[in-house]
């Protein structure tokens, strides 16, 4: 059986640990990227590098920020802070609790919230050894600690993780007096926010209930 060149085998090989890509997908990507100018690829590599290079997290909400070029800091911490954390027009007093970045967007879409965000970094699930300490809980924490929050809302998947996560992070925040609150009807059981709609996803925003 005859195989593809190497190099071509290689791509594919990348191409197939992309979400949602599978050999067929992989392979016809592949060869569409060998029909395509060289100037096309070169913009495609570029585009790559600069989300390694020039890609951060926010140092306040664990969003993902531009890097403001001023190189690490004295403890190596390369990170700039978001657009959203920098708008002077949000309402700092309520923060949105996310379990990642294209969580956030998706809430940022529906033009319906105006709060700042918090992005977790996953959900905490003891099977998968995810644990609180390896979540950005912490840092959440810390900001509410400062003080101004009077509500923290968490939007996060209506699974066994996403409940387990929510009712330790209301029992983390209730001794500060901050009203914390879920969002409520219209997020399917089990569906992740990232693949709901906005519409669904705005009115289970405006519904949400205290925890």
């Amino acid at each position: 059986m005859a195989h593809y060149p190497e190099p071509l085998e290689a791509l594919i090989r990348e191409l197939k640990k992309l979400p949602g890509i599978g050999q067929r997908t992989a392979e016809r990507l592949a060869f569409h990227l060998l029909g395509q100018p060289e100037e096309e690829v070169e913009r495609l590599r570029e585009a790559l590098r600069a989300i390694q290079a020039e890609i951060v997290l926010c140092r306040e909400c664990f969003n993902f920020a531009e890097a403001d070029g001023r190189g690490e800091d004295e403890d190596g911490d390369r990170r700039a802070l978001c657009g959203i954390c920098r708008d002077p027009g949000r309402d700092r007093s309520v923060i949105c609790v996310v379990s990642h970045p294209q969580e956030l967007w998706k809430i940022e879409k529906t033009g319906g919230y105006q709060g700042l965000y918090h992005v977790l970094g996953g959900l905490i699930s003891p099977l998968r050894d995810v644990h609180p300490e390896d979540l950005h809980i912490e840092g959440l924490m810390e900001r509410l600690r400062r003080g101004g929050v009077r509500e923290v809302i968490l939007a996060l998947d209506p699974t066994v993780e996403g409940e387990h996560t929510s009712l330790y992070l209301a029992r983390q925040i209730k001794p500060l007096g901050i009203v914390t609150t879920r969002i409520a009807q219209g997020v399917p059981i089990g569906r992740d926010l990232e693949f709901t709609d906005e519409a669904t996803l705005s009115r289970a925003l405006q519904g949400r209930v205290t925890i």
